[in-house]
């Protein structure tokens, strides 16, 4: 894969895996609109493992707080907070985790992969996004999150799985419908990536372990670093715009992005 193209997929899957306007939708169209080679999925594994990387090292205070309680929670016990945050990211995490092995299997997942269907998902979950931000109270902190919210957040987490979504995009809205203010629903949805791109990485990663070879691994780990590091600006800039920005122009762009692939599906026969 040339360096150039390489680099164009770190950089998309870096600035768009935690901004709500779908990785996954952008990686999908690059091929389709540009007429480049897809990826492969050892890429897909690779700049995963990246933004995965970017969000650990943002977040740490929570992830050493959330890998903490994991041996309470083996033991059942979840009544100290770090436990309780990793039960909740654990329940969060199952709906998407079940949802995505019935698309595998089903071969529904490539179905999905389609033009209009982004451009849709875009344009709906992008109006959703505003509505939700807009109604949605400034009543809860992140340290507020309990099981009820989990479940809910989790069950919204499985409709990213259509492209085009945005897994942080819906999680967020879910956020702020039930009450979280801006900074803390981002806050949650981040942290709910993390067992999420684990997850999918692991998939992935034991579907193509069998084809590696050095150049694919080269390939591989510049793909993690670049993803890696527009991963983290991405999401360093997006959290200090929360303090004084809504989520609207993430909107903006969506609803136009949404209308263009619409007129490139059903305009122009795409």
């Amino acid at each position: 894969m040339g360096l150039l193209h390489l680099l164009l997929i770190a950089a998309i899957q870096g600035l768009t895996e935690f901004l709500p306007v779908s990785s996954s939708g952008h990686l999908i169209l690059l091929p389709n609109l540009t007429g480049l080679d897809d990826q492969g999925q050892a890429i897909d594994v690779a700049v995963h493992v990246g933004t995965l990387g970017a969000v650990v090292v943002y977040f740490r205070t929570d992830v050493r707080r959330a890998i903490s309680g994991i041996p309470g929670l083996i033991r059942g016990q979840i009544d100290n907070p770090d436990s309780r945050l990793a039960l909740l990211l654990v329940v969060a995490t199952i709906p998407v985790v079940i949802a995505g092995f019935v698309l595998n299997i089903t071969g529904i997942e490539d179905a999905l992969r389609s033009t209009a269907v982004i451009g849709w998902a875009m344009l709906v979950f992008g109006l959703y996004l505003y509505w939700a931000d807009r109604r949605g109270p400034e009543t809860f902190a992140s340290a507020d999150w309990n099981l009820k919210h989990a479940i809910v957040m989790g069950l919204w987490q499985a409709v990213a799985l259509i492209p085009g979504t945005s897994r942080s995009g819906i999680t967020i809205s879910a956020a702020r419908l039930l009450g979280y203010r801006r900074e803390d629903a981002a806050r949650i949805s981040m942290l709910m990536s993390i067992p999420t791109i684990i997850a999918s990485g692991v998939l992935l990663g034991i579907e193509v372990a069998g084809d590696a070879d050095m150049e694919t691994a080269r390939d591989a780990a510049i793909g993690a670093v670049f993803a890696f590091a527009a991963a983290l600006g991405a999401l360093t800039l997006m959290m200090r715009l929360l303090k004084s920005v809504s989520f609207t122009p993430y909107v903006i762009y969506r609803i136009f992005l949404g209308a263009f692939l619409l007129w490139i599906a059903y305009g122009q026969g795409g």
